[in-house]
């Protein structure tokens, strides 16, 4: 019995880490209501659990959860059908019911529960974590911290956001060109944060991040496929890829952390780079430049050691002085500092990152005190870079980050 529990539980996770957005999806897509749908599934999951170690795991475990999540929301309907609405809602209802034992392919609508979460009915703050967890299923303490927030407020802000889509009616579908816009921008940064969760966990070891950068990727070239003409999905398919085909270049072989500066061209996916650059090609020739397609040819521009043995910075610093231009964002002036560094010299890039002073956001940042102590080491200034990596060391998750900075303390 403990092995089919064990089987039980692996499998369960395993349909959570590939399908659990697409059942909701499927669910709330019929019902509008997305919190519903992330119950009755959730309740599905446990009656999975309490039932799989000793009938079996389903030879189709996603239909099995689908049948017993869509007959949990009829329950759940049928207790409370009173009031006007009560008709509509059984209306809909009973086209969940429709074909309930069936074992046919269940149809994908992620990409319409994505835009519904990116309507401009709800608070543009709240788009991008509702997308996180309604498609990726993250918890609100995970996407409280990718969003610097604290997890209760998240919590209430993702609560709301999803009774407003139920109480606004808000449709699940492509918008109309007119309205594509500002929707698909919302959609891309979502799809971007969860690649960023994904890339903090190179090794795989969390399981809440597990396989996050590859789904992240799938959601990107859902997009792009389904967009072939937003240079701006291209552009994020396109950055996404760049980074990706350096995920094998970040760990030594004692997993040890290596920063790009170092790391070997010869170990970086070119089938990945040449896939990024084609589709940086491709959003080139349409209309409009935006953040991704500029963070992408910043990799891009990363990418040209691979054939020329040098970073182009000179070109680097040129797309981050576009980026500041469009988004003011001070993790790009960071980064642009960084260039002006390898360019002009490290007071220059000191020069550039004590513009950033007063930006009371950078005081809990991590790679700002990690630009600003290397800045400082190579200028000869050892006890400022020393208060420097400390801050830096005690902000920083990642033991194996944590380890490359204490050594590069250690040497000053």
């Amino acid at each position: 019995m403990a092995h089919d529990a064990a089987v039980a539980h692996g499998t369960a996770e395993a349909v959570a880490r590939r399908s659990y957005g697409k059942l909701v999806a499927f669910l709330a897509a019929r019902t509008r209501d997305v919190a519903g749908a992330e119950d009755a599934l959730a309740d599905a999951f446990t009656t999975a659990l309490q039932s799989w170690p000793a009938s079996g795991v389903p030879a189709n475990p996603e239909a099995w959860l689908l049948t017993v999540a869509r007959r949990k929301l009829i329950d759940a309907a049928r207790h409370r059908r009173t009031g006007e609405g009560a008709a509509e809602q059984l209306a809909l209802l009973a086209e969940l019911a429709e074909g309930e034992d069936s074992d046919a392919a269940i149809p994908d609508e992620r990409l319409a529960l994505m835009f519904a979460c990116a309507h401009p009915a709800l608070e543009a703050g709240i788009r991008a974590p509702l997308i996180l967890q309604t498609i990726l299923g993250f918890d609100a303490a995970t996407i409280a911290s990718a969003f610097l927030i604290s997890p209760t407020t998240m919590g209430q802000r993702l609560v709301r956001a999803k009774s407003r889509i139920r109480q606004a009616g808000i449709p699940f579908g492509i918008p109309a060109r007119a309205d594509l816009r500002e929707r698909l921008d919302a959609v891309l940064e979502a799809v971007y944060a969860a690649y960023a969760e994904g890339w903090a966990d190179p090794t795989g070891a969390d399981a809440r991040r597990r396989n996050l950068a590859e789904e992240a990727i799938w959601l990107g070239r859902l997009l792009a496929s389904l967009l072939p003409g937003e240079p701006e999905a291209l552009g994020l398919l396109s950055l996404m890829l760049h980074a990706h085909a350096r995920r094998h270049a970040r760990r030594d072989a004692q997993g040890a952390y290596v920063p790009l500066a170092q790391q070997d061209p010869a170990r970086w996916d070119a089938a990945l780079i040449d896939e990024a650059e084609a589709l940086l090609q491709r959003a080139g020739v349409l209309r409009g430049v935006g953040r991704y397609q500029l963070e992408a040819a910043v990799q891009s521009a990363h990418a040209v050691r691979r054939r020329t043995g040098q970073t182009d910075w000179p070109a680097i610093e040129r797309l981050y002085e576009g980026l500041w231009a469009l988004t003011a964002s001070p993790v790009v002036a960071i980064n642009r500092a960084i260039a002006v560094a390898e360019i002009r010299g490290p007071q220059a890039g000191l020069l550039a990152l004590d513009a950033l002073a007063g930006e009371v956001r950078l005081l809990e940042y991590q790679p700002y005190w990690a630009a600003r102590a290397g800045l400082l080491a190579r200028t000869g200034a050892t006890a400022a870079a020393d208060v420097a990596y400390e801050r830096a060391i005690g902000l920083e998750r990642d033991p194996a980050v944590r380890q490359f900075l204490q050594r590069r303390r250690d040497a000053l």
